[in-house]
């Protein structure tokens, strides 16, 4: 039988896969809608996001990524910006000496063996609502309704953000609703050693070679592949979106592969 299906779907042209695909997709979010608009947790997480709404207007952010350039990155001079860091960006907390001013988390890998270190932060953390399953309602705690299909770049936190396969396309969604004015990105290298099928569910069996630190994705630790590729097309929507309203965003990534943004020297912002 599955042969059979799969038969059948080979012969489909392209176009009808994709809006059979496109159609399903957008059945599975009406299937997520409900809870992730009405649920207690959800509610309570509106509220407070709409108390954020452009409340750091005009003003600049660091979006940190946490690629192996940030060890050539001067991270000091961080300390009185404004920044958002991302997923295990707190392994180097320790060592800069403060904390970033917001933290974005929305993949489930990350977050279910993270779970602890993320719930013991003292930052506001903006987490996917699937996050729910680890995390603890929090003062500083935000449920985001993030998804992984229905590409679109949101300007409003309070309803469905695209994830577009890397938490940069959230934060960059974040920054936007906070109101910041420009957004610069540094540590998103766009540029993996570890190679495969994007998407794909695999355990680290050493040394994490593709972030600032040895013990991010450690031995054992499971993580997914990238999908460049797609982060690309969140990253087109995000420059479109900051453009059209007449902000921006720069790379200013040592060394980075990332082409999608006007790059900008590093120490040169200072």
């Amino acid at each position: 039988m599955s042969q059979w299906r799969e038969s059948i779907k080979n012969a489909l042209p392209f176009g009808v896969k994709r809006a059979i695909g496109e159609t399903l997709d957008a059945f599975d979010r009406a299937r997520q809608w409900p809870a992730a608009t009405f649920h207690p947790w959800r509610r309570d997480s509106i509220r407070r996001l709409r108390a954020l709404k452009d409340i750091h207007r005009g003003q600049r952010v660091f979006i940190i990524g946490n690629g192996p350039s940030l060890r050539q990155t001067d991270m000091s001079k961080l300390r009185n910006e404004y920044t958002i860091g991302m997923n295990r960006i707190f392994l180097m907390f320790p060592e800069l000496g403060f904390q970033t001013t917001y933290l974005c988390s929305v993949n489930d890998l990350v977050i279910e063996q993270s779970a602890a270190e993320l719930q013991a932060l003292n930052l506001p953390r903006f987490v996917s609502w699937r996050a729910r399953r680890w995390l603890k309602p929090d003062d500083n705690l935000y449920f985001l309704y993030t998804t992984y299909t229905g590409p679109k770049f949101s300007t409003d936190l309070t309803g469905r953000l695209w994830e577009g396969a890397t938490v940069t396309n959230i934060a960059l969604q974040v920054a936007f609703y906070l109101g910041f004015q420009e957004a610069i990105l540094i540590g998103v290298d766009h540029n993996f050693v570890t190679q495969g099928k994007p998407n794909t569910t695999v355990t680290s069996q050493g040394d994490d070679p593709n972030h600032f630190s040895p013990a991010y994705f450690g031995k054992g630790f499971r993580w997914q592949l990238p999908d460049l590729e797609t982060s690309e097309r969140g990253y087109r929507m995000a420059r479109e979106a900051y453009e059209t309203a007449g902000r921006r965003v720069v790379d200013a990534t040592v060394g980075g592969k990332l082409t999608i943004f006007p790059k900008v020297d590093y120490d040169s912002l200072f």
